[in-house]
């Protein structure tokens, strides 16, 4: 990533990574027809951009036109962005990250869903003792 870029997304730019990763490619028309409130087509191209420089994408020309895709999986993205909510809103703390998600999600949750969260604890307690 270029020194003096943030790593972190904007509103907008998480709309735009949302449309690629479901779409698994997108150009820059593609991704203005899906964005809900659309801004001009030069500001869509321009947070493609940005979002490039970011080290979030990647683009391959197709004729005349930029077809973007995402460089990291969706997964490995999805960590990066838990660690900095992580670290934003709860002091690092997986335990208050983990509290808090239950107590938003207390009515909603089954117990096969409970169940296989012991099982995750059961084997992380696991591999931490090997």
């Amino acid at each position: 990533m270029p020194a003096g870029h943030d790593a972190r997304l904007s509103r907008r730019e998480r709309q735009i990574m949302e449309i690629i990763y479901r779409n698994g490619r997108a150009a820059a028309a593609e991704v203005l027809e899906a964005l809900p409130d659309p801004p001009s087509y030069s500001t869509v191209r321009a947070l493609l951009r940005i979002l490039e420089e970011k080290g979030h994408l990647r683009h391959v020309k197709d004729g005349a036109r930029y077809v973007y895709s995402p460089l990291k999986a969706r997964s490995r993205a999805g960590r990066t962005a838990l660690q900095q909510v992580l670290d934003t809103f709860f002091e690092g703390s997986t335990e208050k990250a983990v509290a808090a998600l239950l107590d938003l999600n207390q009515q909603e949750l089954p117990e096969t869903e409970l169940d296989r969260m012991a099982s995750l604890i059961e084997d992380a307690r696991r591999e931490g003792q090997a």
